[in-house]
């Protein structure tokens, strides 16, 4: 990538954190970037292409630097921890403020939406390999959809970090309610293998209970 667009890149963000994204314009981008603001329409068809551009890059980049931690996560209390480091060094660095005001502008735009999903996406793929390794074997396997639960936790941290701007105790209850639901899994994990066969056994017997009927 050239330097022009890099800072492009980087423009685009400084502008989201400093103006919002109603305040956000080609003039705003190229005064963060130091660019000529037709720099913005010669290298992306639009603001919010760039915009789009700057959120999967930046959160690209986030996703790399933490790919070590996830890998070395052994528990699901240890993943949670990384959550939390995680969220702090986001809040620390602004992302949070980002990641708002592009899942605000997204809800309304499509053009928004679909790199915003995508950069929510990179988040959600690394959650559920560790999912799957932590999972492997566990009696909660047999009841959990993985890439479901990886896109629930995903979101639960997404909406934690904007819960905790106007309900910070709120928002520490909930990360507390997460560490108990972790502690249990654990739990669940150490049973000895009379007991796990037990409970696999009572949850296939729930789960064909839950299925829905045929037609009548």
């Amino acid at each position: 990538m050239n330097d022009t667009k890099q800072r492009l890149l980087d423009g685009a963000l400084t502008a989201l954190r400093e103006h919002g994204v109603t305040g956000v314009s080609a003039r705003t981008i190229g005064a963060a970037a130091g660019v000529n603001q037709a720099l913005v329409f010669y290298h992306y068809k639009s603001v919010d292409e760039l915009l789009g551009a700057a959120c999967l890059a930046a959160t690209r980049e986030r996703v790399t630097a933490y790919a070590d931690r996830f890998a070395a996560v052994g528990s699901l209390r240890e993943l949670l921890q990384v959550g939390l480091d995680l969220h702090a060094s986001e809040l620390a660095g602004g992302n949070v403020s980002v990641l708002a005001q592009m899942l605000a502008a997204a809800q309304t735009g499509e053009r928004l939406a679909t790199p915003t999903a995508a950069a929510l996406q990179l988040w959600t793929d690394e959650i559920e390999i560790v999912l799957n390794r932590l999972l492997t074997g566990s009696p909660v396997a047999e009841v959990a959809d993985i890439p479901g639960l990886s896109r629930a936790v995903s979101a639960a941290f997404v909406g934690l970090e904007l819960f905790e701007g106007v309900d910070p105790a709120g928002a520490r209850q909930a990360l507390a309610a997460l560490d108990q639901l972790a502690v249990l899994v654990e739990v669940v994990d150490e049973l000895g293998p009379i007991a796990r066969r037990a409970l696999r056994s009572k949850v296939k017997s729930h789960l064909k209970v839950r299925e829905p009927s045929g037609p009548q």
